[in-house]
């Protein structure tokens, strides 16, 4: 690899010292990540759950490959990160339940990171290293991932080695000992040689009940997701009107949302028109809009690794039509509902039970269906999921609690050649917000965004900042 390095730098006139010493603030230089105090205190944390004598290993994600030589952007295992803010893919943290002694002294945690090198860097982008990640993670020993073969972890001696659910090998007959597969069988070797049983259930159960439960640090970053996606969302319904495509509508609020800094989107955007709006998570976003039509926009963006998830549904033409707006206001009823039973100690289900009720009761108030039997064909999902550093988080679906961040989304989708009367078809509507759990009750921390209808005809109006006139004639 050395010598590969240095042709390469003499090919491209690439000053191998220069590159290594460019100032390794330039790796990260946004002032609002989270600290390494608070990395170090989520290490403390799950020492604190994890077994007397043992110790976890966590594998960063693998990449993975969307084609040939391309693959997709690299998204960090969201465990990997909570425990170390490291991004980068082919690392390895440890974390000891009591202190180990190595050659160093006493350590708690390693973390091991792929080395710098100028060459790949000069084709793939800054890596951080050594220094950039003690600095990020403030683990007690930072190595290179060149080291992870020969370090000998003390697993004989320990009670349980605690795991994560492992990837398969990416590429069959990878021998790259510094990548996923390479690592990954180092590790099986050093457990097997142990005569250790890895034990893949304590460590997601550890990490599943800190990770529900939200330090006020996560919740200002998700806090800045929710608003970067809340502006999105408004830019689109101003943008909005006959002629456009669910993708230029996409197109919109994706725009803000990198505009405003956010890094992705947090899941793939759901923006569905017309008979699509039925679809739950449709994501094709290649249809024309006519007059007439709904569209669902499912979208949130994801920022520092914390993701939004709001829904919110319009009228293509500015204006409910009477049908449209007698099952958009049951699913306000509903979601308003859900949100009230947004209660610490109420069970999980709580909202969604509530919303049910009303929609269920609504449904056939309008003579849609004739029992609470019938409800499923046009609700068919529940109205909660946990939400953080994925769309859909880690949690145990007990009770709410302080710090637990939930969406409540109820909908009513209703199909073409559904058993009802067809002046209802192809009417598909969600409305979703994301609930922070208090100790005293709830906080919509989506509120800012109309949701009432009169709101939102009301927003359709303003100007756009973008000419979608001039993007649908394109």
């Amino acid at each position: 690899m050395r010598v590969v390095s240095i042709v390469l730098w003499l090919l491209i006139g690439l000053p191998v010292a220069s590159l290594l010493a460019q100032d390794s603030d330039r790796y990260r230089n946004e002032q609002d990540f989270l600290t390494p105090e608070f990395y170090k205190a989520r290490r403390e944390a799950l020492r604190q759950l994890i077994p007397e004598g043992s110790c976890a290993v966590l594998l960063s994600a693998p990449v993975r490959n969307r084609s040939n030589d391309v693959d997709y952007p690299y998204h960090q295992s969201p465990d990997f990160y909570y425990l170390s803010g490291w991004t980068e893919p082919n690392s390895v943290l440890v974390v000891f339940k009591e202190a180990q002694r190595f050659n160093k002294g006493e350590v708690k945690d390693i973390l091991l990171v792929p080395p710098r090198d100028p060459a790949k860097e000069r084709w793939n982008g800054r890596r951080g290293g050594k220094t950039a990640a003690r600095r990020i993670s403030g683990a007690d020993w930072v190595l290179t991932t060149e080291s992870w073969d020969t370090l000998q972890l003390p697993f004989e001696s320990l009670t349980k080695v605690l795991q994560l659910r492992l990837e398969d090998p990416r590429i069959a007959g990878n021998q790259d000992p510094l990548e996923y597969d390479g690592l990954l069988r180092s590790y099986r070797k050093k457990v097997d040689s142990a005569s250790v049983s890895p034990d893949d259930f304590l460590l997601k159960r550890a990490l599943t009940t800190m990770r529900m439960v939200k330090h006020p640090d996560e919740l200002a970053l998700l806090q800045r997701a929710v608003d970067i996606s809340v502006s999105g969302h408004l830019e689109m319904m101003k943008a909005l009107e006959p002629g456009m495509t669910e993708y230029q509508v996409e197109a919109v609020g994706e725009y803000v949302f990198h505009a405003l800094g956010a890094e992705a989107v947090g899941y793939p955007s759901i923006c569905g028109g017309g008979e699509n709006s039925t679809v739950l998570h449709y994501t094709d976003n290649r249809r024309p809009l006519g007059a007439g039509d709904l569209i669902l926009l499912d979208m949130g963006a994801e920022y520092h690794g914390y993701t939004a998830d709001i829904t919110r549904t319009l009228p293509v033409t500015g204006k409910y039509t009477s049908e449209q707006l007698a099952i958009y206001n049951l699913v306000l009823e509903a979601r308003d509902s859900g949100i009230a039973a947004c209660q610490p100690g109420n069970p999980f289900q709580a909202p969604n039970a509530a919303a049910r009720r009303v929609i269920s009761r609504g449904l056939q108030d309008l003579g849609i269906i004739h029992s609470a039997d019938e409800l499923k064909t046009y609700f068919m999902h529940g109205t909660s999921h946990y939400l953080g550093l994925d769309v859909h988080d880690a949690g145990n679906y007990g009770p709410l609690a302080p710090g637990n961040v939930i969406t409540v989304e109820p909908g009513i989708y209703i199909a073409a050649d559904s058993p009802c009367d067809r002046k209802w078809w192809g009417i598909g509507i969600r409305i979703e917000d994301d609930i922070l759990i208090t100790t005293t009750g709830h906080q919509n921390l989506s509120e800012k965004l109309p949701v009432k209808p009169e709101e939102i005809e009301k927003a359709m109006k303003q100007p756009a900042i973008l000419n979608n006139s001039a993007l649908k004639n394109e």
